[in-house]
Formats: structure tokens, sequence, C-alpha cells
């Protein structure tokens, strides 16, 4: 079964990171191959959880395009270099290829031969040469081993088509001469004696018991074959090994993590229709021909707490959406197939997946009902937010009964884990929770901070609020940070300079000013994006 992605956005937090666990979880349960991934490093406060509850972090996902990997690639057009000519041939044949990748006995790649190269060597190429083994030419041949003393067959091929008489006069044999004759005595005999590496008897016939003695003395290799003298030469050459006529031992490969679009580029770019498949060792894979260029699997992803392109992974488009659990706004995700797309207006995804494990009737483990228990309680700020629901409230006694945790005690040691900003830059805090929005072709970042040491930003604004205009600048058209206070149950407000009046606007205050403070302000979702967004579209 197919292995499916589950992850949640960009900028992973306790809810994003436990949906994709536990759900996975519910996943496998019921049947389905599932894996959680996450798209980036997770905060501190989502670190403590999972160590907590001894819950291994997942693994990364860096994005979910189509690579070498997920093509049709022919994974059966490989071939030693020890195997013959004529194996090459039947096995381009036999895979509808017009070339075969040939390697080592590590499966290294030594080189690409194609259909025009073998028809270029049978044309053009030596005809009297052998390079290859004895199973190869008996082989080639159809033939019988009646003798066997060399395992590597090179040499000079010679056929005995002289009279006997003008052989033994005029032609010297050495060991290194590959006879082929009929039932020639006298021809056999000569070559016997001259210690030939190797004769083959053509037409079936048979080798006289003296002539056989006499071989096995001088250590002459002897194959036996029906076909005639004429087939016989045509064929053997055949035997010889595919690395003979290697013309191309360093062609354009890919690698099989290599992206799909590389690929296509790649082929616009040269036009070759052959290309060896590698993997980050060395070893070949298989051969990718540019006609099956559209023969491709994409990934299976489900999405969790979030449904936008912009907040997903690299290459989502590329993707088969198979299912949305989320609790946001819709934004502009799309899909070509109808989708499970689940949504509910409640404080935190958690919510609703633990619904799904009712619906299912499946028990939920003490550990994943900790990570769940978390997500809620760190999404809606301790059951605070405005975002919290009556269901939410519900969902964390029930699953404070599994984890066997107190809800105050666990809330406030996760709060005091994850909410602490000593030691961190301000860059990293503007873009560690950082969402985007959309209004009138304007792209605007809203970021939140959790914490309990405000006093650590305000003692140096100017220097914050310096970063901020930098982020605007660089990425957005506006972008406004809220310093929730935990403890306070408010948040102190800092945007780029130069949205001032539009953030007058936003807060309907026309003294409004960098850092002001406003109480109850705790959901960017629910308090702030809808007046953003109300603003702007004016």
């Amino acid at each position: 079964m197919e292995k499916t992605y589950i992850f949640g956005h960009q900028k992973p937090d306790t809810d994003s990171v436990c949906a994709s666990i536990g759900l996975s979880y519910l996943k496998n349960e019921l049947g389905f191959n599932t894996t959680p991934r996450v798209l980036g490093h997770l905060n501190n406060e989502t670190k403590f959880v999972l160590n907590y509850f001894g819950i291994k972090e997942p693994e990364y996902l860096n994005d979910v395009k189509v690579q070498v990997r997920n093509m049709k690639y022919n994974k059966n057009a490989i071939i030693k270099e020890k195997a013959s000519i004529k194996d090459a041939f039947n096995l381009m044949q036999q895979e509808e290829e017009t070339g075969v990748c040939v390697v080592d006995e590590s499966n290294k790649l030594k080189g690409l031969v194609t259909l025009k190269e073998l028809a270029k060597h049978l044309i053009m190429g030596e005809k009297n040469r052998l390079f290859t083994n004895i199973s190869n030419i008996a082989k080639a041949l159809n033939g019988e081993v009646v003798l066997h003393f060399s395992d590597e067959i090179i040499g000079n091929i010679f056929t005995a088509t002289y009279q006997s008489k003008t052989i033994i006069d005029s032609v010297t044999f050495t060991c290194n001469d590959i006879l082929i004759v009929g039932d020639r005595y006298k021809v056999l005999e000569y070559a016997i004696i001259s210690k030939v590496k190797l004769i083959i008897i053509t037409g079936g016939h048979s080798i006289d018991e003296n002539l056989l003695i006499k071989a096995k003395e001088n250590k002459v290799s002897i194959i036996k074959t029906n076909l005639d003298t004429y087939h016989t030469s045509s064929n053997l050459i055949l035997s010889n090994y595919i690395a003979t006529i290697l013309t191309d031992s360093f062609p354009i490969t890919i690698n099989n993590l290599d992206y799909r679009t590389d690929f296509l580029e790649l082929c616009e770019k040269l036009g070759h229709s052959n290309y060896p498949v590698l993997n980050k060792s060395g070893k070949c894979l298989g051969l990718l021909n540019m006609n099956d260029m559209n023969q491709y699997e994409k990934l299976h992803v489900v999405l969790v707490d979030h449904n936008g392109f912009s907040q997903s992974v690299d290459g989502i488009e590329e993707a088969i959406i198979d299912e949305i659990i989320d609790h946001h706004n819709l934004l502009n995700i799309g899909t070509t197939v109808p989708i499970n797309f689940r949504s509910m207006p409640v404080g935190s995804t958690c919510t609703i997946i633990y619904h799904m494990y009712l619906e299912n009737g499946v028990k939920i483990p003490k550990e994943i009902a900790g990570i769940m228990l978390s997500a809620i309680l760190s999404d809606t700020l301790l059951l605070k937010s405005v975002t919290t629901t009556d269901k939410d409230r519900k969902v964390v006694e029930e699953l404070a009964k599994i984890a066997k945790i107190d809800i105050k005690t666990y809330g406030h040691e996760m709060v005091k884990a994850g909410f602490s900003i000593k030691g961190k830059k301000a860059e990293d805090l503007l873009e560690e929770d950082i969402k985007t929005f959309t209004v009138n072709n304007k792209t605007i970042g809203i970021s939140q901070i959790f914490t309990m040491d405000y006093e650590d930003i305000a003692s140096d604004m100017e220097v914050f609020i310096d970063k901020i205009d930098k982020l605007a600048m660089d990425r957005f058209h506006m972008v406004i940070t809220l310093i929730t206070d935990i403890e306070k149950n408010g948040s102190y407000v800092f945007f780029d300079r130069k949205s001032e009046n539009i953030v007058k606007d936003i807060f309907n205050n026309d003294n409004f000013q960098e850092g002001d403070y406003v109480q109850d302000l705790l959901s960017r979702k629910k308090q702030l994006v809808p007046n953003v967004m109300e603003t702007l579209e004016k």
C-alpha cells in the first residue's frame, strides 16, 4: 500500500504537529499506511510536549514534488558488463527499449549501449576478435561444452574454410586462437597439437575419442554446436562481452531523487532518448526513456491545520491531496477530484481528530491523548482564547482522563516551557509563527509571539520594529505582530512603520502607536484577521 504523508503548515506549532501524529495513528489503526511529517523546526513548546509523553519527533518533509523515483523508469533495462552482445539485444527486445545500462558486479554504471551502437558494431565492428567467457559462447551457439579449461576466452577467430593441407602448411595456430571447424580430423589434430584456446565443432559432429584425449592433454577447450559454419561465425561474434562495444562510458545520468521538472528541462536541452537512473551511492537503478516522461505517480498527502497553498509544503500542487482536516477559514487550495474535507469552528484541529476517533471506534492511547490535549490547550491559550468552544473544553476533560494528568498543573508547565523568549533573536521570533494572507493582491504577514517575558522585547523596541520593517520590505505589503502576554490576557501590537495609518484604521484609534497594549486580544484568527481584511478591502 502506498504511503500517505500527513503534515501541518510550514511553521509547525503544537496543534499542527500533534494533529499530524494523532491522525496518522488513527489512520494506521484503520488499515491505512501513513506517516506524520513536519515542514520546519519545532518550537520549544512542541518539543516539551513530545518529550513529556515520549513521542518521537516526526521527520522533516522538504517537498512533495514528483521525483525521478516516482516516474515509470525501466528497472529491468540493466545488464552486467560480462553479459553477451546477444543478451543485451534480447533484453532490449524483451523490454521494448532502445538501450540498456551496462553495470559491473556491484551495479555501478559502466556505460550505456543503444540499438544504434549495436547495429554499428555488427556492420563496422571487428569480426575476428573474441573477448568473452565460455558460458556466453555456448549460449550464443546453443552449443554443448565438451571440454572446459578456461572460463574467459580471449583470442582471434579462425574459420577452417581452406583445404586441410593448405591450413596445415600455411597457418600457424597459437594458444590465443579460436578455431571454427567441422569434422576435419587433420585440422582438428593440428589445432589440438598447436594448443589453441578453443575449438568450436559445427554441424553437430562428434570428435574422435583419440583427439579428445589429446585435447585433454593439451588443455584445449571444445564446444560442439548444431549450427553450420556460417551461422556459427555470425553468432560467435555476438557472444562477446557487451562491455567490448561500449562507446559511451560516461553517459548523461540522472539521480532518482532529481525532480521530474529538472529532468524535463534536461531532455529539452539535450534531446537524448535514454538516461540511466542512479541512486546517491552511484548504483544503477534502471533506464528512463524520454518517451516515458508522462508516466509517474504523485505522492499522496493529508493536510491538517491549514488549507492554503502558501502555508503548505513546497510542490503541493504536484501531489494528490486525499483529505484536509482544519479549523481555520477556507483559503485558496483546490483539488482536481473530490476529497474528504473536514472543517469545524473549534479552537484546535485535535478537537476534530478526537471526534474522528470516536466515530471510528478507535481507542486513544495515553500518549496520543496527552499530545492531543496539549494541542488544544496550546491553540486555545489554556482555554482562555475567544476561539475556545464548549467542544474544546469537553474534549480536554475526556483526554485528561485518558492521559491521567491535571489540566491546570500540566498546562502551566507547558506554557512555561514553550513561551520563554529569553536568548532569542528578534528576527527568529517574528518568523517563528507568521501566517500569510492576501487581500486585493496585497500580501499581509501576521505574526504572533506568546510570552511571559515581554520586557525582553520592550527593552529594545526600536531594533524589534526595524526587523518588522525589513520583513515588510523583503516579503510583505504589511506586517503586524502580536506579542501576547499569557498571564495578562492581552497583546502588545507592533507593525511596520509605513503601515501606521492602516493600523490606526484597523483598531479604529487615531492615537494608536507601536507597542500599544490591547486587553483580551488573544486570537489572531478571530480577533485580528477579520479587521485587517475588512480595512484593506475598503
